[in-house]
């Protein structure tokens, strides 16, 4: 049955609804012996007879007759699946699954849906907001189209776009002591109580490497308090319960809060954010798209003052290589 196509389905459709080998080739603009030998494969392949055939008519056998709503069903299916893909081709219609960070879908996503579904209003679109290594697997394994994040753990199947950079400060209350300070040294950190995001937590994870090749020098506390998104952070700062580091665009949303952001210096240390895709999978037109859009997004705010934020050239891997 594997030899079966829907070129011989349309063949046995179409003598069936016409009961005429004569008309059906001419519907078919296919010669008669050609739609004859569709027909014989067809039903050599089933090991059935489907059309009993005399000099003055062709009629289904029952089995023919069984089959019929079955093949004109097929036909109908393959018409539409057909459809739904040139029309994906043509971005009409389509689903688009976006893996990012907590910062990415505050400072980025909502400008980027807004534009894109203003765009494109038949494309259904899924955001996921995780951290940095579950928009890895997510990429990985297909769930999602690309991701917004970290490079957590530099995967080989995957391709890492920078598209900023972010320096990292402390968070705390206005009225912390340091709170006063332009600026802050690492070491200016030891003593306070910190706070720190969850060990799967991209921040986190480069932080602590920072910490253990001594480029940057601050203590733990202990026991360790952590969450697992800043906004978890930011309920405990505001608390007094500690401070955290944090990157710039992490501590945005937080400072509508009434919380104080004071960059760290010596060294100045920032987090990169990256468009995250599998280098063997090509994004469908939709995506590749949206892509476009996040690509302009970008480069308008590049233009724009940005105190301890750089935003990165993006070269054509946006376009969609």
């Amino acid at each position: 049955m594997n030899n079966i196509s829907i070129r011989h389905l349309r063949a046995f459709v179409e003598i069936a609804k016409l009961a005429s080998f004569t008309r059906a080739a001419n519907q078919l603009n296919v010669t008669q012996s050609t739609l004859t030998a569709n027909i014989k494969q067809l039903e050599q392949q089933a090991g059935l007879t489907l059309f009993d055939r005399t000099t003055r008519q062709v009629t289904l056998t029952k089995e023919g007759q069984r089959f019929f709503p079955v093949a004109k069903r097929l036909i109908t299916d393959f018409r539409l699946a057909i459809d739904d893909l040139q029309a994906g081709a043509e971005q009409q219609r389509g689903h688009i699954i976006v893996s990012t960070s907590p910062t990415g879908n505050s400072i980025l996503v909502p400008e980027l849906i807004k534009r894109y579904n203003h765009a494109h209003p038949k494309i259904d679109i899924s955001i996921y907001e995780t951290g940095a290594s579950e928009i890895e697997q997510q990429v990985l394994s297909k769930f999602a189209d690309f991701g917004i994040g970290g490079n957590h753990t530099q995967d080989a199947q995957l391709q890492y776009q920078p598209i900023l950079q972010d320096q990292y400060g402390a968070i705390m209350t206005a009225d912390h002591p340091l709170a006063e300070a332009s600026s802050l040294t690492w070491k200016q950190l030891r003593g306070q109580k910190m706070l720190h995001l969850s060990q799967d937590n991209g921040i986190r994870s480069e932080l602590e490497s920072l910490n253990k090749q001594s480029i940057i020098h601050y203590q733990s506390s202990i026991p360790t308090i952590e969450a697992s998104n800043p906004n978890g952070l930011g309920a405990l700062i505001r608390k007094k319960v500690g401070i955290a580091i944090l990157p710039a665009l992490a501590s945005q949303v937080l400072a509508f809060s009434g919380l104080k952001f004071v960059p760290l210096t010596t060294p100045v240390r920032a987090r990169a954010l990256y468009i995250v895709r599998r280098k063997d999978y090509t994004l469908s037109p939709a995506a590749l798209n949206m892509l476009q859009i996040l690509s302009q997004i970008l480069q308008q705010q590049a233009g724009e003052a940005h105190q301890f934020v750089t935003y990165s050239e993006l070269p054509q891997v946006i376009a969609g290589d």
